[in-house]
């Protein structure tokens, strides 16, 4: 008997399904159909009238797709409830095209279907512009360095009012490979209690403008506050970085105002109070929801969906499976459409995993930020720069590809 071996393949994409199919030989018009139908997305919409799931159930199955309703759509209520559509990225687009005739809101729910699908499988490269530099999104990732202008850092490595040693630091973080230096003067650990505008600006000021003056680097300012976000954008700050996602009063008018590109970030709660038993109905879900509302809400103030850096906030109000869960899902999120940011470095559900101090959460940091970068992630927001740089470029290898060795070239 013929020995086969039968593989089931692991194709992330439609591009790799169609080097698969070629490379057996098909027609180049056959193997784009059927790379097509390879590729299978699922994909979740929320607040589905009954009668829109029915429609939607109905022409699905004639393509050959799937979609999973309510047991109360049979029995005709009409109650807007999720439903899951399960198909090809064929079925995807013939389907977007059935519903453009049906009644319900059925076009405009294709319709975002369709936006939904480009961006979660997008792989074209933008530049982000930070002040005066660009910064390329989806060329490779993207590293930001931590420096925080704080006594009281959870992860021991503030340098309080120390100017000298904050630009130190920032050097030293642009010798070894950072793309974004972070400035912050409010810490964000568990149970933090709120310092004043005031002495946030001087924590911060004097180190963003030393930065922006001899460091060739985009500066972002990690603030929650518009006094102080406004003032770092005018010391040379190029991007506001918002654990409270521009909901302050003022926060999302400055950032229109100056077209300013911000970080929009998912928090339950205030640092204060975030890890108080923090509760979800599905984690996933309630920060695409607000993610999404978020991004919506600035682009409605003038900024573009690009100028939109989406980060759902790993331990800001979540247990440590619910920043597993983020981390494993976390692809997800790239439907939006946005950058993603991911700062999971020395948190502490790295430290609960290991059972590890921060200062020993290394080795985690580096897995988790790999598992990040591998799951969608453009931007990495990190405390030890040199060796994250290292565990990115050797990630982005795996996962996008490496150019071929010259002839003879060793393994």
């Amino acid at each position: 008997m013929a020995e086969h071996n039968a593989r089931v393949m692991e194709l992330g994409s439609a591009e790799e399904a169609l080097a698969e199919i070629v490379g057996v030989g098909a027609t180049a018009a056959a193997s784009r159909w059927m790379a097509d139908e390879a590729t299978m997305r699922v994909v979740r919409l929320e607040a589905v009238s009954g009668r829109a799931a029915s429609i939607l159930k109905q022409e699905a199955l004639a393509l050959g797709a799937e979609c999973a309703v309510a047991r109360s759509v049979a029995a005709f209520d009409d109650t807007p409830r999720p439903v899951v559509l399960i198909a090809t990225l064929r079925q995807h687009e013939a389907l977007a095209r059935k519903l453009a005739a049906q009644p319900f809101g059925l076009r405009a729910l294709a319709e975002q279907v369709r936006q939904a699908l480009a961006a979660y499988d997008r792989r074209d490269v933008t530049t982000l512009k930070v002040g005066r530099h660009g910064m390329p999104i989806g060329e490779r990732t993207l590293i930001m360095g931590i420096i925080n202008t704080t006594p009281d850092s959870f992860s021991g490595d503030g340098v309080s009012d120390d100017v000298e040693a904050a630009l130190s630091q920032g050097k030293r973080f642009a010798e070894e490979g950072a793309d974004l230096l972070d400035v912050g003067g409010q810490s964000t650990r568990p149970g933090s209690e709120e310092v004043s505008a005031d002495e946030e600006k001087r924590r911060v000021l004097p180190v963003i403008e030393r930065l922006s003056a001899e460091v060739d680097l985009p500066v972002s300012i990690d603030t929650d506050k518009a006094e102080v976000a406004g003032a770092a954008l005018d010391a040379g700050a190029g991007l506001v970085n918002d654990v409270c996602g521009l909901q302050a009063e003022g926060m999302l008018e400055l950032v229109a105002e100056r077209r300013t590109p911000v970080c929009v970030m998912h928090m339950l709660g205030t640092p204060r109070t975030m890890q108080e038993a923090p509760t979800y109905e599905d984690v996933i879900a309630d920060i695409y929801r607000f993610l999404a509302e978020r991004v919506a809400t600035c682009e409605a103030a003038g900024l573009t969906r690009q100028q939109v850096i989406i980060d759902p906030g790993i331990g800001f109000g979540k247990t440590v499976s619910h920043n597993l869960t983020i981390l494993r899902r976390l692809r997800e999120f790239r439907s939006l459409g946005c950058p993603i940011m991911v700062g999971v470095s020395r948190k502490s559900t790295i430290g609960k995993v290991l059972d590890l101090p921060p200062e020993e959460r290394l080795e985690g940091t580096a897995a988790a930020c790999a598992c990040a970068i591998l799951n969608g992630a453009d931007i990495i927001r990190v405390h030890d720069v040199r060796e994250m740089v290292r565990v990115a470029r050797m990630t982005d290898a795996i996962m996008r590809g490496w150019p071929d060795e010259p002839s003879g070239g060793a393994a």
